[in-house]
């Protein structure tokens, strides 16, 4: 990342297929020690702060906490970060996935990292958990099948953890690419 390309080099292109994780369980959160975490904090950190320097953002913070779901949560602040959330979110979760990738190449596993810009993701996970028990609330009175619109794989794992101990409806992904969506189903 630091390597600076000289303007005659080629660029090789290469297609990087987003990885869509929607479980509902911290599958290797649960079994690491102290150690590996502080492992995985300090690796996120310093390719978060490495991708920041290309930024125009001036000083930031970067404040890390486990959230509810056993991820690693790296919450940026600091003044004029909009560039960093860009329009509907779309930077961020790039800046999310690069990090994520970088880090569990690195570190050798994956691990659920979130990066966040002074609590947009929070604010977002609230009102996709409304939505969530919206769709519940309409497939359960109107007795059929509720199609969200299409969502990241973010948005969907949001979905699926809040609806999941929701005896009286299943949730399940259908679709392709950008046009995948939860469907929320009265059991």
């Amino acid at each position: 990342m630091t390597e600076e390309m000289n303007e005659n080099e080629e660029f090789e292109t290469v297609e990087v297929e987003e990885e869509i994780i929607e479980d509902t369980g911290a599958s290797e959160a649960s079994t690491l020690t102290d150690a590996e975490l502080d492992q995985v904090a300090d690796t996120a950190i310093a390719a978060l702060k490495d991708i920041l320097k290309y930024f125009n953002v001036g000083q930031v913070t970067i404040d890390e906490y486990e959230g509810d779901e056993g991820e690693l949560i790296l919450d940026i602040t600091g003044d004029d970060l909009a560039v960093l959330i860009g329009r509907h979110g779309r930077t961020l979760e790039s800046l999310q996935f690069l990090i994520s990738v970088i880090t569990s190449r690195t570190i050798g596993f994956r691990y659920p990292i979130v990066v966040d810009v002074e609590g947009y993701k929070s604010r977002q996970r609230q009102k996709l958990e409304e939505i969530a028990e919206n769709a519940a609330h309409r497939a359960i009175s109107q007795d059929r099948e509720i199609k969200l619109r299409p969502m990241t794989p973010y948005e969907r794992r949001i979905i699926h953890i809040t609806l999941r101990d929701n005896s009286s409806v299943d949730t399940h992904s259908e679709g392709e690419g950008r046009g995948r969506r939860v469907v929320v189903t009265p059991r």
